[in-house]
C-alpha cells in the first residue's frame, strides 16, 4: 500500500474519505448490532418468564446467549464472507477483554467486588477447562467437525448443571407462591422484538464484517488484529455497560457472573457454530501468544476471586494486562 506522502493530494483525500466512510459504517453497524441484541434479549426474556421459567434459568440461557449474540453473528458473517480468521480473534479478544477490561473497570468503580457465592464449586473450574481445551484443540491450526461437536457438548453439560442447580430455586418460589406473581403476560411486542432484533443482528453483522474487510485492506492491517481489538471491545460493550452500572449500584458481583457465563458461551458456542458454515483459519500468532494470554488471564481471574472478592488494586492489575495486550496488538498490526 502506498503511503499518503507518496500519493497525489486528490488520491490521498479520496482514500481518507473512503477510510472515514467505512469507519462510520463499522461504528454504525456495530451500534445497531448491540441495540438489536438488546431487543432480542429483552423479548426472549419476557417470553421465557411468561412460560414460567425462573429468572435464573432465563439468565444463564437466554441472557447468556444474548450477550454473546454480537460475537456469534459477526463470526458467522466472517466465515460466510471468507475471513474466517476473525472467528478465533473474536472469541479470544472478547474473553481477554471481558476479564481484563470489564472486571478491571468494575473493580475500580466498585472499589471492591464482594461475592456471596462460591464460584469455585464448578463455574471457575469449568471456565478454566474451556480455556485449556480451546488451546489443545486449536494448536494443530485445525478445528474439525468432531471438535465442533465436542464444544457444543461442553455448553450442553454446563447448561445441564445450571438447570440442575435451579431446582431448589423453583421449589422455593412455589413454596412462597411467587411464581405466578412474577410471571409477566405474554405480549405480541415480545415476539416483534425477538423477530426484529434477530433480523437486525444478522444484517448489522454483515455490514460490520464488510467494514472490517475494507478497513483492513485500505490500512494494511490483518482482519484478525481488528477482530482482537475493535470487534472484541465493541461486542463486549453490553458486558461493560451492564457490569459498570451494576458496580455503581453496589451489585458489582453481577460482573463476575456476567464474565463467567459470557466467556464460557464464547468459547463453546461462538467458536463451534461458525465452523459449520465453513473451514476456520487459525494463525500461528493465535496459538503462540493470544490464546496463552487468554489462559493466563483466565487463571488470574480465578486467583484474584479465590477469596470471594476482587479489590480495586486487583482491578488495576487486570487493566495493566489489558494495556499490555492492546500494546501487543498495535505492534503486530501490520
Amino acid at each position: 500500500m502506498q503511503r499518503f506522502g507518496d500519493m497525489s493530494p486528490s488520491k490521498a483525500s479520496l482514500e481518507i474519505m473512503e477510510i472515514l466512510l467505512y469507519l462510520g459504517l463499522f461504528i454504525g453497524s456495530l451500534a445497531v448490532l448491540l441495540k438489536a441484541s438488546d431487543w432480542f434479549v429483552d423479548g426472549a426474556e419476557q417470553i421465557g418468564l411468561s412460560f414460567g421459567l425462573s429468572p435464573f434459568i432465563v439468565g444463564v440461557t437466554i441472557v447468556a446467549f444474548g450477550t454473546s449474540l454480537p460475537e456469534l453473528a459477526t463470526s458467522i458473517a466472517a466465515v460466510l464472507s471468507g475471513d474466517s480468521e476473525i472467528v478465533a480473534g473474536n472469541v479470544v479478544g472478547s474473553n481477554i477483554t471481558n476479564i481484563a477490561l470489564v472486571l478491571g473497570i468494575s473493580a475500580l468503580v466498585a472499589k471492591r467486588i464482594e461475592m456471596d457465592y462460591n464460584i469455585w464449586h464448578i463455574d471457575m473450574p469449568y471456565l478454566w477447562g474451556s480455556a485449556f481445551i480451546m488451546w489443545f484443540v486449536l494448536r494443530d491450526l485445525h478445528f474439525s467437525f468432531f471438535e465442533s461437536l465436542l464444544f457444543l457438548l461442553g455448553i450442553v453439560i454446563f447448561l445441564a448443571y445450571s438447570f440442575q442447580n435451579v431446582q431448589d430455586d423453583k421449589a422455593a418460589r412455589k413454596a412462597n407462591n411467587i411464581e405466578e406473581e412474577d410471571r409477566p403476560k405474554l405480549s405480541v411486542m415480545a415476539f416483534v422484538m425477538v423477530l426484529g432484533g434477530g433480523v437486525l443482528v444478522w444484517l448489522s453483522a454483515d455490514y460490520t464484517i464488510l467494514a472490517i474487510q475494507k478497513l483492513s485492506t485500505i490500512a494494511g492491517i490483518k482482519p484478525e488484529i481488528i477482530a482482537l481489538s475493535a470487534v472484541a471491545v465493541g461486542t463486549s460493550l453490553p458486558e461493560i455497560i451492564v457490569s459498570v452500572n451494576a458496580a455503581r449500584k453496589g451489585k458489582a458481583a453481577i460482573a463476575v457472573g456476567n464474565v463467567l457465563g459470557s466467556n464460557i458461551f464464547n468459547t463453546y458456542v461462538v467458536m463451534s457454530v461458525p465452523s459449520f458454515f465453513g473451514k476456520l483459519s487459525i494463525s500461528n500468532e493465535m496459538i503462540d501468544f493470544y490464546i496463552p494470554l487468554m489462559i493466563v488471564m483466565t487463571v488470574l481471574f480465578g486467583v484474584v476471586s479465590n477469596n470471594k472478592k476482587i479489590t480495586r488494586w486487583e482491578g488495576v492489575l487486570l487493566l495493566l494486562f489489558y494495556v499490555y495486550f492492546f500494546g501487543e496488538l498495535l505492534s503486530n498490526a501490520s
